[in-house]
Formats: C-alpha cells, sequence, structure tokens
C-alpha cells in the first residue's frame, strides 16, 4: 500500500475502481497506481505554502501558445516575456490552450500528450513560465489523434494497445448516442485484423479513448502526473462529459464518467493538492453544474457556458433582463467550488446553453446582429427547421454597434467585460479581448474554418507599438481594462465565494450585489447594457450597506445616499463599482 494514501482514502479509491472496472481487475489496478503516487511524490517537491483554494486576485488568462510571435524565438517565451512585461500584476493564472503536437482542430487533435509542440518551444518554456504565473494546462482526453502512436500502433495489430479504442458495429441503438457535431459516430480504419469501425464523436482524426480498458486509464493517469510535475496549477478536461461510452445510452454525463473525475481528484488530494480540476461541458446549466460532485469530491471548477450568449443578449437587445433572472439563479454547492466565468475563448460562442431562456426569434436576433458585424453563425437541422448554435466572431465586434462610434463600441465592450469581472466566480479573459482585437477575416479565408475569426497570431513587436499608441482602440482597451482588474483584485467583496444578489430594479441596468465571506464589505455593481441613460433608485441598507454616501470604485466619485434612498442615473454602457 502506498504511504501517502491512507485507509480511509484507499477504500474510497477502492470502491471507485471496482465500479469502473470490476472487482476482478481491481486490486491489480489499484497496485499499478499507487505505484504511480509514490513516484511523483517521491520526484516532487511538495509545495506546502501553495494557496489551495482561489481568491479575488485570481484572474485567469486563456491563451494559445503562439498567440504572440516574433522572429528567431521560441513563441513561448515570446508569449511569457511579453506577459511578464506587462501583466505580471494583473495576471495569476495562463491558461495556455493544447501545446502539444498536433494533427487537426488548431490543437485539440494530440498526437502526443507527452511533448510539447516544436513550433511552440519545449517544456523548459513551459516551466518557466511557470515560474512567473501559475498555469493551465488541456487534457485533451476523450480523444487522440489518428496521427498518434497509440492508434497507429493499434492499427498495426500491437496486443498493447489493441484496446484502447472503441470497435463497434453500425447499431441502431447507437442513434441514442448525443452528437455534438453533424458527423458519423463511427468511422471505418483498415487494421491488421481487417477493417474495423471505431468510435470518433468530434472528427474522423480524433479517436475516443475507451476508459473500460484499465490500461488507458492508467495511462491518463500517469498523463496528469505528468502535468503537474511540469507546472499545471489548473487542468481543463476537455469534452470531459463524453469520456465513457455505454451502447445503448446517450453516452453523455454517464456516472462512470463523474466516478473518473472523482478518481482524479482522489489522486490530487494526495499528490498535487493545489492542482485545481476544471471540467469544460458545453451544456445546459444543471448538467453543467452536476461535475461539482457533492462540492468535495469532483470538479473545483466549472465552465459557465449561458454567460457569454446572455451577456451578448443583454447588449443586442439593451435588456438584462434574462441575464439578470439567469444570475440569480446560481448558487455555489460548498466554499472550495466555483464558476468559471469568461465571455470570449478559441471557440465560437455556444447558444446551446441558452435553451429555455432565450426563444427562437431572441436567438436570431444575435444571430443576423453577429453577421452585421463580420461574423459567422453555424446553425444544426432540427425538427423545428435550422436554429444556430454557435457564433463565430471576436466578442468586441460582437456587442459593438455597427452605427456608433468607436469610443462608444470601446464603452461597450468594456461594460460587458465589467459584468465577467463582476460575477460570482473567477474571471478568464481571452487575450483577443484584453488586447483588444477584431475580426480576423484573413484567418478565415487562411484556414476555412469559422473559428479562425477569433484566432489571430499577433506580432509581437506590431502589437507593443500600438499598445502604446495614444487613443488607438488597442491602447483604449487595454488600458482600461488592466485598471478594472486591479480595481476587482483589491476588493474582497469580488471573492470568488463572495456572496451574490441580483437587484432587480431596472432591466437595462445588471445590477449585483457582492459581500465579501466575512462580512466586512459589499459592493454594488451596475452596468447599464443600453445605449440610453438610465435611472435607478434603491436602498442600500437592504443589501447590507448603511452609509451617507458611496463611493464608485470606477470612477472615483461620491455618490450621496439620502434618507436611505440611492438615486442613480448611469450614462449609456457606463460601469459603476459602489462602494
Amino acid at each position: 500500500m502506498s504511504k501517502f494514501i491512507n485507509n480511509e482514502k484507499k477504500t474510497q479509491i477502492v470502491e471507485k475502481l471496482n465500479f469502473l472496472f470490476g472487482a476482478e481487475k481491481t486490486e491489480n489496478v489499484y497496485c499499478k497506481l499507487s505505484k504511480l503516487v509514490d513516484e511523483f511524490n517521491h520526484n516532487m517537491k511538495q509545495a506546502g505554502d501553495s494557496k489551495l483554494w482561489l481568491d479575488e486576485k485570481d484572474i485567469f488568462l486563456i491563451t494559445y501558445g503562439d498567440s504572440i510571435k516574433e522572429d528567431g524565438k521560441p513563441t513561448l517565451q515570446s508569449l511569457h516575456e511579453f506577459l511578464k512585461e506587462n501583466l505580471s500584476e494583473h495576471l495569476e493564472y495562463v491558461h495556455i490552450l493544447p501545446f502539444y503536437p498536433y494533427s487537426s482542430d488548431d490543437g485539440f487533435s494530440v498526437i502526443d500528450y507527452f511533448k510539447v509542440n516544436k513550433e511552440l518551444g519545449n517544456w523548459n518554456n513551459v516551466e518557466e513560465m511557470s515560474v512567473d504565473f501559475k498555469m493551465m494546462f488541456d487534457a485533451v482526453i476523450n480523444h487522440i489523434s489518428a496521427k498518434s502512436d497509440w492508434f497507429q500502433e493499434y492499427l498495426k495489430g500491437n496486443p498493447k494497445y489493441k484496446n484502447y479504442f472503441i470497435e463497434t458495429e453500425d447499431l441502431p441503438e447507437l442513434l441514442k448516442v448525443f452528437r455534438p457535431r453533424a458527423l458519423p459516430l463511427l468511422t471505418k480504419f483498415e487494421t491488421a485484423a481487417g477493417e474495423k469501425l471505431i468510435w470518433t464523436t468530434f472528427s474522423t482524426d480524433q479517436i475516443d479513448l475507451n476508459y473500460k480498458d484499465e490500461d488507458v486509464f492508467l495511462k491518463i493517469i500517469e498523463l496528469l502526473l505528468f502535468y503537474a510535475s511540469k507546472g499545471a496549477k489548473a487542468i481543463r478536461l476537455d469534452a470531459i462529459g463524453f469520456m465513457w461510452k455505454e451502447i445503448g445510452t446517450n453516452c453523455m454525463h454517464l456516472p462512470q464518467a463523474h466516478t473518473a473525475i472523482q478518481l482524479f481528484r482522489d489522486i490530487f488530494s494526495v499528490t498535487a493538492p493545489e492542482t485545481l480540476i476544471i471540467t469544460e461541458t458545453n451544456v445546459p446549466h444543471k448538467e453543467n453544474i452536476s461535475y461539482f460532485g457533492d462540492g468535495n469530491n469532483e470538479a473545483q471548477l466549472v465552465y459557465q457556458f449561458p454567460l457569454p450568449p446572455l451577456v451578448l443578449y443583454s447588449f443586442v437587445s439593451g435588456s438584462a433582463g434574462y441575464l439578470s433572472k439567469w444570475a440569480d439563479s446560481l448558487e455555489l454547492i460548498s466554499d472550495k467550488t466555483t464558476f468559471f466565468n469568461f465571455l470570449a475563448s478559441h471557440d465560437g460562442i455556444g447558444v446551446v446553453p441558452t435553451k429555455g431562456i432565450l426563444t427562437p426569434d431572441e436567438l436570431n436576433l444575435v444571430a443576423e446582429n453577429v453577421k452585421a458585424n463580420g461574423g459567422r453563425v453555424s446553425y444544426k437541422a432540427t425538427p423545428e427547421g435550422e436554429i444556430p448554435y454557435e457564433l463565430n466572431i471576436n466578442y468586441f465586434d460582437a456587442v459593438s454597434d455597427k452605427n456608433t462610434s468607436l469610443d462608444v463600441n470601446i464603452d461597450r465592450f468594456l461594460a460587458s467585460q465589467a459584468i465577467l469581472l463582476s460575477m460570482v466566480g473567477v474571471p478568464a479573459i481571452y487575450i483577443h479581448s484584453l488586447l483588444g482585437s477584431r475580426n480576423w477575416q484573413e484567418g478565415v479565408e487562411l484556414t476555412s474554418m469559422n473559428r479562425s475569426i477569433n484566432r489571430e497570431k499577433l506580432c509581437r513587436k506590431t502589437l507593443e507599438k500600438e499598445l502604446v499608441e495614444d487613443g488607438s482602440l488597442r491602447n483604449q482597451v487595454f488600458t482600461r481594462y488592466k485598471e478594472l482588474i486591479k480595481i476587482r483584485k483589491s476588493q474582497k467583496a469580488f471573492h470568488p465565494n463572495a456572496s451574490h444578489k441580483v437587484i432587480f430594479v431596472n432591466d437595462s441596468v445588471f445590477t449585483l450585489a457582492r459581500t465579501s465571506i466575512d462580512g466586512s464589505e459589499t459592493i454594488l455593481a451596475m452596468i447599464n447594457v443600453s445605449k440610453e441613460k438610465q435611472k435607478l433608485s434603491l436602498e442600500p441598507e437592504k443589501y447590507g450597506i448603511s452609509a451617507n454616501s458611496l463611493t464608485d470604485l470606477v470612477s472615483g466619485l461620491d455618490i450621496g445616499v439620502s434618507k436611505g434612498k440611492l438615486d442613480i442615473e448611469l450614462d449609456p454602457f457606463q460601469v459603476m463599482w459602489l462602494k
């Protein structure tokens, strides 16, 4: 038995292994698992002073490893230098999207999980960055590239890889399987044993792993511990809801998938307790938050997928009514879980999570606005007709009004980002949002992929020149965004687990009271999502604020409270954080 796993933890692990693999295999799997834990702990220096949970100072950046480039340097080195020089006081975590060798899908079809893409750099570059920033890695472990050694050896008949992948017949029961894309579920491959149909959820180049095989499971445990050894303080489990297949079910969110994630959590608890698990499941809210488990045994963070489309709808319509109602329903189930909030990312803006919130007409309103602002819309067929499922556009352009000035659109955009910074949870900012980027139409033409519109590769020299050019788009967005971040980080009321109370006073003003965990401070966040001035009146004492005047942390102005009433007029797209 591992000296790092006590009897109680062993019992928990054994029960889960028994559920996944059966009693006959459990002892052998547990012994191998114990060996992996022992090897990791013997080789690693345990960081006893590492912070085990998040606070208001934690801001995540989402970026590709080659988002910033310059001649003569590995892109990971250029990215690190840029972030260290310009954002070291603003960011704690850097999420580098898959930086491994890949064959398609901009990194999400991984050829070798254990290597760094040579075009980006090497493990030294990653580990050097982990000295200055906490790192978030992707674990793209539902599938692996068809070009990988694992799959190529399987095709050759290597017995080691015989059960790494899922062979099946084209059965009627497979019609029940949830399909994220309009592509065949099974793909024909010629193997040493003849032609086989292999499970490929996402594309013919992305071969699903077979987690019913204990060797696959153990190899992935080895991988996760390897990532922790290389500096990962957060690990994103990509598309993890698809990981376990049971023919006859929809193969989504199965109990075995949840059990596997719980095992990952168990293993990190005795090896790298400061490393957080984040699940990426682009599904309706109830299913999404199921990955919190009981609040202590599964993911610490889940992606907040309804947020991007609901914020976008608020600015398109001038009403935050739907956003407010949805935000009011959010509940954290423990003090060690929270939401991973984002507005923009490397992917498009998924609208599936708004099902039951926005009507088809309201979704079409957003889609038409996206197209008018130079974006793309992906549709899927339903019995009721075609409906949009993903919007591909830079978020600055998404919330912009093409009939107004650049300065007003900057205000619109920063107001949207202020909502992100105000919400319960931790904010994750996409690099192109922080840098004031626009739609990259050339990228779409270059790759024929709609998602490339928000994946521009920036020349570092040009970027740095634009960022200091007084009055430029990049300069205004970057400077004002950093100031909002600086303010947020200094306020205990913005702790990821600080209480939140949505205030329904004016549909055009998203209004939220955040109160620190110790109850010592409350901030009223008010963001006008409309192009008209808005007036509102409320009683601060109802939200724990007893004062004759409040200070707007954004403008620095004091606002009086008269006879217990706070009367405010907000300019179009104005942001107030009142304390």
